[in-house]
């Protein structure tokens, strides 16, 4: 997604958590995800969702009478968009900030270690590939 798309509001992140979760789904389905308990009405999601959608941060399928909503904007698109807002980019600022503000263990430092190596691994292989 473009840099230059429109930020999403927070209850419009809070549907996307929800549409990261079901990936295509209609509105009734998110609306029944965000509020179970009937706690918040069916229009004013499906209002969310349209909007949403001229916003660029999902897209509409239509199957008969049926629309049926994807996310566009990801998860990682809003990291990306929250580090560069927070940190000015620096990746290594943000994992730093994290490490120090969150009781992480030695267990779950070595998996995030494992899960960088991966990705490291991923990227020099995918960066050979485009030479």
């Amino acid at each position: 997604m473009p840099k230059s798309a429109p930020a999403p509001s927070d209850r419009e992140l809070d549907l996307l958590k929800v549409m990261w979760q079901l990936g295509e789904a209609r509105v009734r389905d998110i609306h029944e995800a965000i509020c179970p308990d009937g706690e918040c009405a069916f229009t004013t999601v499906q209002t969310l969702v349209r909007i949403m959608c001229k916003k660029g941060l999902v897209k509409k399928r239509s199957e008969g009478r049926t629309d049926y909503y994807t996310p566009v904007y990801t998860l990682e698109s809003a990291a990306s968009r929250f580090v560069d807002k927070l940190f000015d980019g620096a990746i290594e600022k943000f994992v730093l900030s994290m490490l120090t503000a969150e009781e992480v263990s030695a267990d779950e430092m070595r998996d995030l270690e494992k899960m960088i190596a991966k990705a490291r691994r991923a990227k020099e292989k995918q960066q050979g590939e485009e030479k």
